[in-house]
C-alpha cells in the first residue's frame, strides 16, 4: 500500500483529548510503519515481541486489517489483526499497543472500534493472559460498546509452548452491534 492509499483511509478522532493536545489520526499502516510498530511493541514491555521482519510483513500483507494511530505525526499506537480464514466474518486481533505517552486517551478503544467498522467484522477474537488486566478491560468494554456477548476459554496452555508461556485465553466477542 502506498502512503497515498494509507492517507486515503484515515479517521481523525478525539478520544479523551484535552485543550492543547494534538488530535489522534487513525489510518491503515504503510510498509514504512513496520519499524515504528516493532518499537511500540518492544516498548510496552508486555507484548510478545515479534521479529522486525514480521512487522514489515504485517504492514505489507495485513494492512487492510490493521491500523496505526498518530498524534502530531508521531506513532502513538497500533492494532494488528486478520480475518480468520476458517471464519471470514471474524476479526482476530493479534496485538494492541499504545505508547506510554498517549495512554489514558482511549486510543486503543478507538482503534479497535475503527478497525471493526473498517473490516465489517461480525465477530472479534483475541487471546489474553489472565494477568493482563488492561487488555481484559479493553476487550470487555469493547463487547459492551457493541452490545455483544463475550465468552472466554483457554486456547493455548503452557503444554502447547516450548518456552513455558502462560495460558492464552480466547476472548470471543459477537455478534457485534452498532456502537451505543
Amino acid at each position: 500500500m502506498t502512503h497515498a492509499q494509507a492517507e486515503a483511509q484515515t479517521t481523525p478522532i478525539d478520544p479523551g483529548r484535552t485543550a492543547g493536545e494534538e488530535p489522534v489520526l487513525i489510518r491503515t499502516p504503510a510498509l514504512s510503519d513496520g519499524k515504528s510498530m516493532w518499537t511500540l511493541a518492544r516498548d510496552t514491555q508486555v507484548l510478545d515481541l515479534n521479529s522486525s521482519y514480521a512487522y514489515l510483513l504485517w504492514c505489507r500483507d495485513f494492512a487492510g486489517t490493521s491500523v496505526i494511530a498518530e498524534v502530531g505525526g508521531a506513532p502513538a499506537g497500533f492494532v494488528t489483526g486478520y480475518m480468520r480464514p476458517e471464519a471470514p466474518e471474524t476479526l482476530m486481533i493479534w496485538q494492541v499497543a499504545v505508547d506510554a505517552r498517549f495512554r489514558g486517551r482511549r486510543i486503543a478503544a478507538s482503534m479497535l472500534d475503527d478497525l471493526a467498522a473498517r473490516t465489517g467484522a461480525v465477530r472479534l477474537e483475541t487471546t489474553i493472559t489472565d494477568d493482563n488486566s488492561a487488555s481484559i478491560g479493553l476487550f470487555s468494554a469493547f463487547a459492551q460498546r457493541h452490545d455483544a456477548r463475550l465468552t472466554t476459554s483457554p486456547l493455548f496452555t503452557p503444554a502447547d509452548y516450548p518456552d513455558g508461556h502462560d495460558t492464552e485465553f480466547l476472548y470471543e466477542i459477537g455478534p457485534l452491534q452498532p456502537q451505543r
